[in-house]
């Protein structure tokens, strides 16, 4: 893509190519040498000195402002030549830092995508295309093939699946039935649905986490460069620098000769160049970085947030044993609760339903279902009466249960009776307790907390497995995203998930990595992507993102140390305007080089 820095930085490039053709190959009149010098000074120089202007009535004054000063002085002195120099530095920083930031990716965007425009209202057998906000509870729907449901509601017709994995994070199709809930933003399958409307679109659960975050985005601080802090002590250095020698011998060339060796490229080009270079590695090591600022800050993090499931899980929970009651057989309980399951939008259901067809259970017919928070999933399977709850409400109705154990766990009734126990496992990745026992030594991570939507027995027996003492269960996306604002006001964090509902809590976070790729939205609020799923490669950004930062450091801090020794001789006169701009390019080219070894493998990118 041709941004504007990119086409300035090539124009001037070629400005200065031809003038020097002219006044030496050719050896025109001076007028027709400084002509394609002139242009692009006037041209480029306006473009980039403008906002530094503005910058400055703003009371925002940065290293950058160097090069504007050495434009205007240049232009005053009639050194053409130098202030084309400053300006193809000036843009090709830019320019190059445009290259950094351009995969940042907008959120909301990739969540508006998803809201269709219109719904399909059914009244007196006939449909009429109308806006959302003509949607109102009470409402029949009809959801087309293919299409994304428009708001949540009760299928009352038809049946078929639909793909809820944008907010439950599970990559399968949900089987929808009279009875079953629908949500809005799920995607329809092949087969129509009539609903009818529970809650206007602008209330439904898929609008209240597009509201989280678009406050999250809007409230995110923005990052300070690392240029501007350095250049904070840089700039009136040179500044003064350049004043006492245009003081003591009265030249204003030595002011220019100064603050053009001081123009800050070793700032504006060698940290783009070290930044260029970690995304590249990143992505060769199957590391998506979305936005830039990820590789200064995740080293500074000292406090990292882990999402439960799929993150220091393998996020596949196992049906690991079923304990029925007396009366009751094993194959016949776990037959009629996976032909229940099988319309169910729950993320045990699949694993119910797969421990099934190990066992080569036939699917028996299902009717009546019902879905409610909080009530469990009924439906008549056969000619009996199957309700799947939670333990608690077995607990509720005076059902004798076998003693609480680790993991999910959830009840079954048979015509109002207790039949048994589903036991669940989904257990911790093999290197999760390794990972996170090196945080603090290797990384000087100093709080390490899991915050999951899952009950508390569960986080917590997942925690101590894998060697976590802070654990917040139980919670909602936006309870996560309160959590991660409190916790990222007392130190840079970092949070790690891999469901759509953490994508808020990501947008909170100091840094926020998306583990997987399960979900694209998740993806777009992430400031990276980690492929594979495998916490190593958690572990090997973070040591980019560290070896960056100090190659980058190295890069602009030498390279100002350099232009340091060349502005003093320029304040005594040694190096003239034009030998500075020379000398300056050259420091740059030092600096980008050593900038350019962040893209290159490093001997070791993980430690543990």
């Amino acid at each position: 893509m041709w941004t504007a820095p990119v086409l300035l930085s090539i124009v001037t490039a070629s400005a200065i190519l031809l003038h020097l053709v002219l006044r030496y190959g050719f050896r025109t009149p001076r007028y027709f040498w400084l002509a394609p010098l002139i242009l692009v000074v006037i041209l480029g120089g306006i473009q980039l000195v403008v906002p530094l202007i503005r910058k400055l009535f703003a009371a925002e004054f940065g290293s950058d402002h160097l090069a504007g000063i050495s434009i205007i002085t240049s232009v005053i002195l009639g050194e053409y030549l130098v202030a084309a120099i400053v300006v193809l530095m000036l843009s090709g920083g830019t320019a190059l830092e445009d290259m950094a930031t351009r995969h940042a990716s907008s959120v909301l965007d990739a969540l508006a995508r998803r809201v269709p425009n219109i719904a399909h209202r059914k009244e007196d057998g006939k449909l009429t295309d109308v806006g959302l906000d003509g949607v109102v509870p009470g409402q029949i729907l009809v959801v087309l093939p293919l299409e994304t449901c428009p708001a949540d509601g009760i299928v009352i017709e038809g049946r078929g699946k639909m793909n809820e994995a944008y907010l439950t994070g599970e990559p399968f199709d949900t089987a929808k039935m009279p009875g079953s809930s629908v949500l809005s933003g799920s995607v329809n399958g092949e087969s129509a649905l009539t609903i009818r409307v529970e809650k206007p679109p602008t209330d439904s659960r898929y609008a209240k986490i597009m509201r989280v975050m678009q406050a999250t985005e809007q409230s995110r601080p923005p990052m300070r460069r690392l240029a501007d802090r350095l250049g904070a002590w840089y700039t009136p250095i040179a500044l003064a620098l350049a004043g006492l020698a245009w003081a003591v011998t009265g030249q204003a060339e030595r002011f220019l000769a100064v603050v053009v060796v001081a123009t800050p490229c070793p700032l504006l080009i060698a940290i783009p160049v070290a930044i260029i270079g970690a995304i590249s590695l990143s992505a060769r090591h199957g590391i998506i970085v979305k936005n830039p600022a990820v590789l200064e800050q995740i080293g500074r993090c000292r406090t990292i947030i882990f999402d439960k499931t799929g993150t220091l899980t393998y996020g596949k929970a196992e049906l690991s044993e079923v304990i029925c009651a007396p009366g009751f057989e094993k194959n016949e309980l776990l037959q009629q609760a996976a032909s229940l399951e099988r319309y169910s939008k729950h993320p045990l259901s699949n694993a119910v339903i797969e421990a099934a067809q190990h066992e080569k259970l036939a699917e028996q017919s299902v009717e009546q279902i019902s879905e409610r928070p909080g009530e469990g999933l009924r439906g008549v399977v056969g000619k009996h009466d199957i309700w799947m709850t939670s333990r608690k409400s077995a607990e509720e109705r005076g059902a004798a249960l076998p003693p609480n154990a680790a993991g999910l766990e959830c009840a079954a009734f048979v015509d109002g009776v207790y039949a048994g126990i589903f036991r669940f496992a989904d257990a911790p990745r093999k290197e999760s307790l390794l990972f996170v026992k090196h945080l603090r030594p290797h990384h000087d991570i100093a709080r390490v907390l899991i915050v999951s939507g899952d009950r508390d027995e569960e986080v917590r027996e997942l925690a101590k497995k894998v060697g976590i003492q802070d654990v917040q269960s139980a919670k909602s996306p936006e309870e996560k995203v309160e959590i991660v604002r409190e916790e990222s006001r007392r130190a840079p964090t970092l949070f790690l998930g891999d469901g759509i509902n953490d994508a808020p809590a990501m947008q909170a976070a100091t840094v926020g990595v998306a583990f997987g790729v399960k979900n694209d939205i998740t993806s777009e609020a992430a400031d990276a992507v980690v492929l594979e799923t495998s916490l190593s490669q958690v572990d090997v950004l973070m040591h980019i993102g560290r070896r960056m930062r100090t190659i980058a450091l190295q890069s602009a801090v030498g390279g100002m140390a350099l232009s340091i020794v060349g502005m003093i001789a320029a304040a005594f006169g040694h190096l003239p305007p034009i030998a500075g701009a020379i000398t300056q390019e050259l420091i740059d080219l030092i600096v980008v080089l050593n900038a350019v070894r962040a893209a290159l493998p490093g001997k070791q990118l993980t430690d543990f």
